[in-house]
């Protein structure tokens, strides 16, 4: 996999962020394999298509790409996206893509993240300010993706700190991480969570009492629910049972 960035081929572009989504789809087609099946190539769909920038033709997965210019990883930032009413829609309705996060450097791909589709819910998602009536798109409503509240494990390297991942490594965690995969969003968002509340704890074991800490965290976002502590011990189960933790 070629790390390097053809800036060559933007040379037209005035707009920065033109340029740089022109760069990075650039390379993203012409290197990157498809995550979930190992096809060899990822194919770009037309330009502005509402559903996702990339499609795999061999296991019809979609794929969503951001980038950003910086040394580091992402993983734990806040991604700019599109319309919040679009993004909302496409969650609840499960259509929404994977999501590849990049990072570059120095024309070089310095990081690479793959994220699976099932492991979104709208919680993840920031509501930004409408715009003011003085912008071009007056009242339009974007939004942000918190990648913070994402499960680490959720977060799949696939090139990190220049170094590049193994595809069968990769294809490997997204099987893993497959079993994990409920078509019910508050199921999914629970397990999320769970597994977010673990990353939070410093310690790699951890015992009970530590995860109850969270208790009115949760209970914040899950107002109508009574027994918090009851459904981190079930998620836990489950947790268990799936092979990511050991009682």
């Amino acid at each position: 996999m070629n790390l390097t960035l053809d800036f060559d081929i933007a040379r037209s572009y005035k707009s920065k962020s033109q340029k740089y989504r022109v760069i990075t789809e650039t390379w993203l087609e012409d290197n990157l394999y498809c995550p979930v099946c190992g096809e060899g190539r990822l194919n770009r769909y037309e330009a502005n298509k509402p559903v996702a920038d990339f499609f795999c033709s061999s296991c019809n997965s979609n794929y969503e790409l951001k980038s950003r210019e910086s040394k580091r990883s992402v993983s734990k930032g806040i991604i700019p996206d599109g319309a919040y009413d679009t993004m909302i829609s496409r969650i609840t309705s499960l259509s929404n893509p994977n999501l590849l996060v990049m990072t570059h450097f120095n024309q070089s791909v310095t990081n690479l993240i793959f994220i699976p589709k099932f492991f979104f819910v709208p919680s993840v998602i920031i509501k930004r300010p409408p715009l003011k009536e003085d912008a071009r798109r007056a009242g339009w409503v974007g939004c942000n993706i918190d990648l913070s509240a994402i499960p680490n494990e959720a977060k799949i390297p696939i090139i990190e700190d220049c170094s590049v991942a193994y595809p069968s490594s990769v294809m490997e965690s997204y099987r893993r991480l497959l079993s994990l995969q409920t078509d019910k969003l508050q199921s999914r968002g629970w397990i999320m969570d769970t597994m977010a509340c673990i990353d939070k704890i410093p310690n790699e074991h951890f015992t009970l009492r530590e995860l109850y800490l969270f208790e009115d965290l949760l209970r914040m976002k899950y107002p109508e629910n009574n027994f918090i502590k009851d459904k981190l011990r079930q998620q836990l189960q489950i947790l268990r049972d799936k092979g990511f933790i050991e009682f």
